[in-house]
């Protein structure tokens, strides 16, 4: 039977989700399920990635079923990862050894501020084009090595394995600790403080600097090529894409010329330019990154990860209570017709790009008997908008690029009035793809590129199609210089606080 599908596997913050694509980039079939998050200190975020695993263990035979798809009719299978969140496990057991750390926690603080005195510091952005923080991978695995010697000794040992979500799912997928493939891809490795930006592989410098045992860290290979076959939940099935979620948003947006450039709203937003083959080394704020690779050559980015935009949402409701439902937020905020002159710095985890400081706090300022909870709500969505100018900002000066447009995706994107409000403190169109599942499909892509069930670029750009686009009406500069005197404000209100390591086993 001839092959007439692509599989792609979402691991995201929250949630993970299979997708079953179609030869013309259409929906055929989906299954997504929620995973726990662990809070079990103030600035600890975790995971269980085990629970993680049996998840989409799951999902992938549940998308099939709802497609109505054997397996025999999939081509390939490709799998996009929340970033940066580290899981370490047992080669022998496939047991993690600890709960997986997200990308959000910032238990490393005192860590880096160590480290940051250390001699070689300043040769980490150098090499890796990223900034020393908590958001990366190589603070977290360090800070659990340091934690346990019997661990690193393990490590050394090369008892224990390092990854990133891809690299557990795919050595759970290929066998596990009966011959599981121990890998990664370049957008993931990249994003650990430890592979080399140019020659894409790890670096000894990098390493020896975080005391990282190279035992415990996987082979690094392009975003497309053979990741192995899957032996459970699709057996049969060749892996022939990995790519971090934003990479894969920005392979789905089929943004394949430089300057072109996308953001993710989801749990963070992540703003993402291509660069082409260039790497643009970041003056501005920026992480210097590789969008993807296809083949030899990797077509380098510009990003800018932003913390808080749909959790703020979130958190207005779970927590604060202001809403019932994420949707009622622009119903409420459409009830005024500006923020009232309050503005609203979501840093809950310090601020991230352009800023970097993790000592921020989050902050409301701007109060008077006048706002209401319409205000807040505005001030809420403005401040996703705000960050995003921040970023796109620092982005053009960077590249010495114009973004002409913006192509936005993730569930914040259905928000027509914070896609109206990006339009207008951005002063250019945001446009919204008929298929907003551009990480799925961006590993869909890479995934039937590898195997040649879509034939070369030009034919997935011919894919993309604009549902809803929104054109800039109201200027917004003297509101962001308001917004930029509230960041400034939110700014040295926290302390670097020692992490204190957890029990050894």
């Amino acid at each position: 039977m001839t092959p007439r599908f692509v599989l792609a596997i979402d691991q995201g913050t929250t949630s993970s989700r299979c997708i079953v694509f179609d030869a013309h980039a259409r929906l055929a079939g989906l299954a997504q399920r929620t995973h726990r998050q662990r809070y079990p200190r103030s600035g600890w975020v975790e995971q269980d990635a085990m629970e993680i695993w049996r998840t989409v263990e799951r999902l992938v035979p549940a998308a099939l079923r709802d497609a109505g798809v054997s397996v025999d009719q999939v081509a390939a299978m490709g799998i996009a990862n929340q970033r940066e969140t580290t899981v370490v496990w047992d080669r022998d057991t496939g047991v993690p050894v600890r709960p997986a750390i997200v990308w959000q926690d910032i238990r490393t603080e005192a860590l880096v501020e160590q480290l940051r005195e250390q001699p070689g510091a300043q040769r980490i952005a150098e090499l890796s084009g990223l900034p020393l923080a908590t958001y990366f991978a190589a603070p977290r695995l360090r800070w659990l090595l340091d934690a346990d010697p019997e661990l690193r000794a393990r490590a050394e040992r090369g008892d224990v394995l390092f990854g990133t979500m891809e690299s557990w799912l795919i050595w759970n997928l290929t066998g596990g600790p009966d011959g599981g493939r121990h890998v990664t891809d370049v957008t993931n490795a990249g994003r650990t403080l430890l592979m080399n930006l140019r020659t894409r592989q790890w670096d000894e410098e990098l390493v020896r600097f975080f005391d990282i045992p190279r035992a415990m860290l996987p082979r690094i290979e392009p975003s497309t090529g053979d990741f192995g076959t899957a032996r459970t939940a699709a057996p049969g099935v060749r892996i022939g894409a990995a790519l971090g979620d934003q990479h894969a948003a920005l392979f789905g947006q089929t943004c394949f010329a430089p300057g072109e450039t996308e953001c993710t709203y989801g749990t963070g937003g992540f703003l993402m330019m291509n660069t082409g083959s260039e790497l643009i080394r970041s003056r501005h704020g920026l992480l210097t990154t590789i969008g993807y690779q296809v083949g030899t050559d990797p077509v380098y980015a510009l990003e800018g990860p932003i913390a808080v935009t749909g959790s703020l949402v979130q958190w207005l409701r779970d927590v604060v209570g202001l809403i019932a439902t994420a949707p009622e937020i622009e119903t409420l905020a459409n009830t005024v017709d500006d923020n009232g002159g309050c503005y609203l710095v979501p840093a809950f985890s310090g601020l991230y790009a352009p800023h970097w400081r993790s000592d921020a706090r989050g902050l409301l300022i701007g109060l008077t008997s006048y706002v209401t909870k319409g205000h807040l709500a505005r001030a809420a969505l403005e401040a996703t908008a705000w960050q995003t100018r921040d970023v796109l900002e620092a982005m053009n000066a960077d590249a010495g690029l114009h973004a002409t447009a913006l192509r936005v995706a993730g569930g914040m994107a259905t928000n027509n009035l914070l896609m109206q409000t990006i339009a207008d403190v951005l002063a250019i169109p945001v446009m919204r793809p008929l298929v907003t599942e551009t990480v799925s499909l961006g590993a869909a892509y890479a995934a039937g590129l590898s195997v040649g069930f879509w034939p070369d670029l030009p034919g997935l750009r011919r894919n993309w199609r604009v549902a809803a686009q929104w054109h800039p009406h109201q200027p917004r500069d003297d509101d962001y210089e308001m917004w930029r005197r509230a960041v400034q404000l939110s700014i040295g209100w926290s302390r670097p606080a020692v992490g204190t390591p957890p029990e050894p086993t």
